[in-house]
């Protein structure tokens, strides 16, 4: 019977990536939109952790230990061993996140099994001829919706396009352990760059402030850091304010940048390009402040706030401190 895989990725921890859980959940109700079976793969030297996690989703885990993993790129080896379980039935479904990652296990499960590909998916419902997919395309310009030739296929899934949902009851966990050697070439990781002092990712925060070009300095976003901190929330910035070297690539939001969903994003100076809306617009409510009344993010923007930032911000975090105080 035709199965509805979900291949997963770990956090540095070793726990589920949040990317994993949001597919678990998708993957949960297509299958039961379909009658398929839905069983998840964790590959890892010590998979225990993530598969623990990742039971909480689907009925059934196979969790492998495959120690060569430690000190090498994930990926390859993740997908080697995935292929070996999913196998070449054309009506399988895959879904993985669309990070780094599980954009390149998608690629090399599709060259291994034959399976066709889709990508960056926002959406993904099922129909009698197998998963429709939606995906963002020209910058979010415009929805396109797919479906495969045969039945089944990868999906990538676009981060924060799902709410994460545990299953009623918890599945079961199967250990492997495999016997046949990796073909795929072993790529080893010479060096490992983690950002001191990082904050919770911004891709899990529930309140953002975020500037943009009308920010004016890397200095201007010490008080985007302030209102953030008063707030209990974590910066974010566009592109432009990446590109001026005011913030860290980390902390940029959009098409080139990280999909956020929090509760609450305030725009500081952010005009509101399709380029950035693209990575915010599903955030359950979005309060701008902008000069420029006619600025693109007033038309999706649930309140904006027509003045300088600079004159508006100090009143907001005064506003704060006496609420605390």
């Amino acid at each position: 019977m035709a199965t509805i895989w979900v291949v997963a990725e770990l956090d540095a921890d070793g726990s589920l990536a949040r990317i994993s859980a949001e597919a678990a959940t998708l993957g949960r109700s297509l299958a039961q939109a379909g009658g398929l079976d839905l069983a998840g793969i964790v590959v890892a030297a010590d998979p225990v952790a993530a598969a623990e996690d990742l039971a909480a989703f689907v009925p059934r885990v196979v969790a492998v230990n495959e120690p060569a993993t430690r000190g090498a790129a994930w990926a390859s080896i993740a997908a080697e061993r995935a292929a070996a379980l999913i196998g070449p039935d054309p009506e399988n479904v895959v879904l993985i996140g669309a990070g780094p990652d599980g954009r390149d296990v998608a690629g090399a499960l599709s060259a291994m099994t034959g399976l066709g590909l889709l990508v960056n998916a926002t959406g993904v419902s099922w129909t009698d001829g197998g998963p429709m997919v939606e995906m963002s395309v020209f910058g979010g310009k415009l929805i396109t919706t797919s479906s495969f030739t045969a039945k089944g296929g990868i999906i990538t899934i676009r981060p924060n396009s799902v709410a994460v949902e545990p299953a009623g009851a918890r599945g079961s966990i199967v250990a492997a352990a495999p016997q046949e050697p990796l073909t795929l070439p072993r790529v080893a990781v010479v060096e490992q760059v983690a950002e001191a002092g990082a904050a919770a990712p911004i891709e899990e925060a529930r309140i953002i402030v975020s500037g943009g070009r009308g920010v004016g300095s890397a200095a201007g976003f010490d008080l985007v850091a302030s209102l953030a901190s008063r707030l209990g929330g974590v910066v974010g910035a566009t592109r432009a304010a990446v590109d001026a070297g005011w913030i860290p690539y980390a902390q940029q939001i959009g098409q080139t940048g990280k999909i956020v969903k929090p509760q609450l994003y305030l725009a500081l100076g952010v005009s509101g390009a399709i380029q950035h809306k693209v990575g915010m617009q599903t955030a359950e409510t979005i309060i701008a402040i902008n000069r420029d009344p006619d600025a693109p993010i007033a038309e999706f923007a649930d309140l904006l706030v027509v003045g300088d930032l600079f004159d508006v911000v100090p009143v907001l975090l005064t506003a704060l401190d006496a609420r605390a105080g």
